[in-house]
């Protein structure tokens, strides 16, 4: 099978929707199909992807940086698109958190008469919203257009799923996220590190992703006073000068990839989550992977991912407090993190990128299977 992932970002990207789009590429190659990516570029980048190891081809559009967040790029015009899917010869058009570059994909894939699987990854409404204060229900008129043409919309949890059904867009599925228990495993927990990061010995609260506001991380202010506690940030972005001041006892250890990563993962006692605007939560799986306890906003992706009480907690979106006061509980209950930690670690055990890739594959087949069955 032919497939043309286009995605609004990929690595050297760090953000789920880069993630997701390697991930894919990956297994598709590996499953014997033949992957095309097509993402924006970054600074200074050509039409030529930068890592020449890559076993697939990668076509990169050029871009501009999103004004106020320089870390997220936005395609511009450009008839590389379209003269890609036709040389690439693609059988079905993948188009990864479509927006931008992912809508002209989709108008590329109609004229040419490509079936085309629209994932649904960002709450891009809820970003407007929390942004600009407005705009809201012009994002979704944009994710309602072009999820409404796809053949088929796969959301990553149940959330997301209601969310587009409730905004009138059809032919939705559910379509989770993998993760690496091979890299993020407990058996990277590293002692070294940790005397680093808390030379007293404090409990060590993570937080790992974007430092942006729809993440909400100065949330973990509460947190950061509570005795024998401290508190690690894992990422960059926009807020993070805020947050330092926000959170003057944390240790800031900026962006961490591959198996840097899965050593702080594992070298943590809790992870806390703050943002109440996850489709999925991407870094609650890592962390379960890596048997740390999890406390989450009850809200969005994690609702899929934490059993509350049994893998992790659950606490009121946007409420400080209640994180603070989840982590208290942890924190005097060493016998109740590594129960949760345990049972998170078996949650995700068989929810391997190789699985819901193979999943993926089901959701191309059907597709192509309906397109002919109404062609015939």
């Amino acid at each position: 099978m032919r497939v043309a992932i286009v995605t609004e970002s990929f690595p050297p990207d760090v953000n789920g929707v880069a993630h997701c789009a390697l991930q894919t590429a990956r297994h598709l190659h590996r499953r014997g199909h033949h992957p095309l990516v097509i993402a924006p570029a970054g600074p200074g980048e050509g039409p030529t992807d930068p890592d020449a190891s890559r076993p697939y081809p990668v076509l990169r559009i050029p871009s501009l940086p999103l004004p106020g967040y320089p870390q997220v790029r936005v395609a511009l015009p450009s008839r590389r698109l379209a003269a890609a899917l036709s040389a690439h010869r693609a059988d079905v058009v993948h188009l990864a958190g479509p927006f931008v570059l992912g809508a002209r994909g989709m108008t590329t894939a109609l004229r040419l008469r490509i079936p085309a699987v629209a994932v649904y990854q960002t709450d891009l409404g809820g970003y407007a919203r929390t942004y600009f204060g407005a705009g809201e229900n012009a994002a979704w008129r944009r994710i309602r257009a072009v999820h409404t043409a796809a053949d088929r919309t796969l959301a990553p949890s149940t959330a997301a799923a209601r969310d587009l059904d409730d905004h009138g867009v059809p032919r939705v599925r559910l379509w989770p996220r993998g993760v690496d228990t091979e890299r993020f495993t407990p058996e990277r927990r590293d002692t070294g590190l940790r005397r680093t990061l808390a030379p007293g010995g404090e409990l060590i609260v993570g937080y790992v992703g974007r430092l942006a506001p729809e993440k909400n991380v100065e949330l973990l202010a509460p947190v950061s006073t509570l005795p024998g506690v401290r508190v690690v940030v894992v990422g960059d972005g926009p807020s993070e000068p805020a947050l330092r001041a926000a959170l003057p006892g944390a240790r800031f250890l900026g962006r961490r990839t591959g198996d840097e990563l899965a050593r702080v993962f594992a070298s943590l006692d809790l992870f806390a989550h703050t943002g109440p605007q996850e489709t999925f939560c991407q870094t609650v799986q890592e962390a379960q992977a890596s048997g740390v306890p999890v406390i989450a906003p009850a809200a969005g992706g994690p609702l899929d991912l934490v059993d509350h009480g049994r893998t992790g907690l659950l606490v009121p979106p946007r409420d400080a407090a209640a994180v603070a006061d989840a982590v208290s509980l942890l924190a005097a209950d060493p016998r109740l993190r590594s129960a949760l930690g345990r049972a998170g670690r078996e949650a995700v055990r068989g929810r391997t990128w190789e699985a819901v890739g193979d999943q993926l594959i089901t959701h191309y087949t059907e597709v192509l299977a309906a397109r002919t069955a109404v062609a015939a």
